[in-house]
């Protein structure tokens, strides 16, 4: 059964959390943003829940929760039910009177997998963006396309044979096990913590690390995130997310898309270009001939999409050092991408206050 989302205070409570918050706390602006969003999303999370048995955490509550972790970089959700225990501020937010008791963790994630079975981290993301005063401020013209490593929740001493052959770690509780000069591909070894996880490295002369690879389209008028996908780490993941993020955009119209030199081959053009879609790609020109000829180079909106694409770095830079995915906590391609998702709509909503006011 799906929890209440009243917010109640206790009866004999002299100062309200409402009273120990600033007026001009960005919190503010950002929580009337969230809640019109989870106002939409009622019908869907009734769908999620029975109608009789005991109330469960109200999935408002969680969503607002898992937004404060993104926010404040709080590590761990057995850290963030601590600080929900005594920071006022985090009890505003979410919705939690003076004297309400908090969950133990181990409820608030079992309720979390409940939101992840109905891919609400999409269709929250989607809300934010579908608001009439947030929809104005998007291009729906002039685009940006990355991707970016997520590193896994998986140490190298994990990715074993998948045959079973192979020596086994030393004794102990973290074993040693000598791996260097063993010939070790996606194809015959496999993570034992994460099989989802792919031996991946992002270019020559780095560690390759067991990650899953992250993608962002992002519009270029005030650089909002507008899609997100995380996919298994491979060489074609970045150009394939690409194809499927632009399809997905509303309408048939003439787009333009702006993106690095690793989307410059053949096949990448000629599928933006099939999808009416004018591909504004950095040349690679190292080694091969470029896939974008130089009257493309030479256009103003060539130039104008090269340097606004690069602020998509802001948002891999904000998920990865702000919200604590540069090595994820989760296992699995659907929790770790859920994850992702979320904290791309938290990015959008830091922004959103300042975008929103009146000038």
């Amino acid at each position: 059964m799906r929890g209440s989302d009243d917010r109640s205070e206790g009866l004999f409570s002299y100062v309200s959390c409402e009273a120990r918050v600033p007026a001009g706390h960005p919190l503010r602006a950002i929580r009337a943003i969230v809640d019109e969003a989870l106002e939409v999303l009622s019908a869907e999370f009734e769908g999620l829940y029975a109608r009789v048995g005991r109330p469960s955490i109200a999935p408002e509550k969680l969503l607002r929760s898992l937004l404060l972790q993104a926010f404040y970089s709080i590590r761990s959700e057995r850290q963030l039910m601590e600080q929900l225990d005594y920071n006022l501020l985090f009890r505003w937010f979410v919705g939690l009177s003076m004297d309400a008791a908090v969950w133990d963790v181990t409820v608030f994630t079992k309720n979390r997998e409940r939101l992840l079975a109905g891919d609400v981290a999409t269709k929250f993301l989607a809300a934010v963006l579908g608001q009439p005063r947030v929809a104005a401020l998007l291009s729906d013209e002039h685009f940006s396309v990355d991707g970016t490593l997520i590193e896994a929740w998986a140490s190298m001493k994990s990715f074993r044979a998948k045959d079973g052959s192979g020596p086994p770690p030393g004794p102990g509780r973290n074993g040693e096990r000598d791996f260097h000069g063993e010939k070790r591909s996606n194809e015959t070894h496999a993570s034992t913590t994460d099989p989802d996880a792919q031996l991946f490295r992002k270019s020559r002369g780095q560690a390759a690390k067991l990650a899953f690879m992250g993608h962002a389209l992002m519009e270029n008028r005030h650089a909002l995130v507008v899609d997100v996908r995380l996919t298994a780490a491979t060489g074609t993941a970045e150009r394939e997310a690409a194809v499927a993020m632009v399809e997905a955009i509303p309408g048939r119209h003439r787009i333009t898309l702006g993106a690095d030199k690793a989307y410059d081959t053949r096949d990448f053009v000629a599928a933006m270009r099939e999808l009416a879609a004018t591909p504004h790609v950095a040349q690679n020109t190292a080694n091969r001939r470029s896939a974008i000829d130089g009257r493309t180079t030479r256009h103003p909106g060539y130039l104008v999409s090269q340097r606004i694409r690069k602020r998509i770095e802001e948002v891999f830079g904000w998920i990865k050092s702000s919200a604590g995915l540069r090595k994820t906590r989760h296992r699995g391609i659907r929790r770790v991408g859920w994850m992702f998702t979320l904290t791309a709509a938290a990015y959008n909503l830091i922004r959103l206050p300042k975008l929103l006011a009146p000038t």
